[in-house]
């Protein structure tokens, strides 16, 4: 059972400018894929769930965007935590969440299981958040699309060995198709799904 200071606390000090600060960052960082973007306002929100995580889902999540919680984070305070901070709930369905939230080290699900919108709605897909060791110091990879000028090298560690497949899964029915951010310590990356990710050729 959650305690109730788990539940009650570590949301964001003061939550307009906080929340405006944090939302600024994720457009700047969608705006500007593979681009680090450091959060100014923090979150402590319970564990399993990361600091950045947090923040994101505190920024982005209400009463009319269902959460899709790995079943670590499910069995946490953080369904409550969310729920008593942002009104939104949590859904057992992949496929009807707005947001989808995976903790360090967890399996990260398939794509194609959660909510790729539709060809007349692409924008009704689920945002993915996923918190990983790092966002620097792993294998490189190349990222080309919108917004980035001829390419930009990503270094993220904690991955799953399948991403590249997932995302070249992921491109291949755009304009539907989910997006992506990854989160470390208090951090984010964008990947939204116009990006073309690849391995980077020595």
């Amino acid at each position: 059972m959650a305690s109730q200071s788990q539940i009650f606390a570590g949301a964001f000090a003061d939550p307009v400018f906080s929340a405006q600060s944090v939302f600024k960052s994720l457009m700047d960082g969608f705006a500007r894929p593979g681009q680090i973007m450091r959060l100014d306002a923090s979150s402590v929100p319970p564990a399993p769930l990361g600091a950045a995580a947090g923040a994101v889902a505190l920024t982005l999540c209400d009463h009319d965007t269902p959460v899709w919680l790995t079943p670590a984070l499910a069995k946490s305070a953080v369904p409550q935590w969310i729920a008593f901070h942002t009104g939104a709930t949590v859904t057992a369905s992949k496929a009807e969440a707005r947001f989808a939230f995976v903790e360090k080290g967890a399996p990260v699900p398939g794509f194609d299981q959660f909510s790729l919108g539709t060809q007349e709605y692409p924008d009704r897909s689920t945002t993915l958040v996923i918190e990983i060791d790092a966002l620097v110091g792993g294998v490189p990879l190349t990222a080309r699309g919108p917004g980035i000028k001829d390419d930009v090298t990503i270094t993220v560690r904690g991955l799953p060995d399948v991403f590249l497949d997932f995302w070249s899964a992921n491109r291949a029915i755009f304009p539907r198709g989910i997006d992506l951010v990854l989160t470390a310590g208090d951090s984010v990356l964008c990947l939204p799904r116009t990006t073309r990710i690849a391995r980077q050729e020595v």
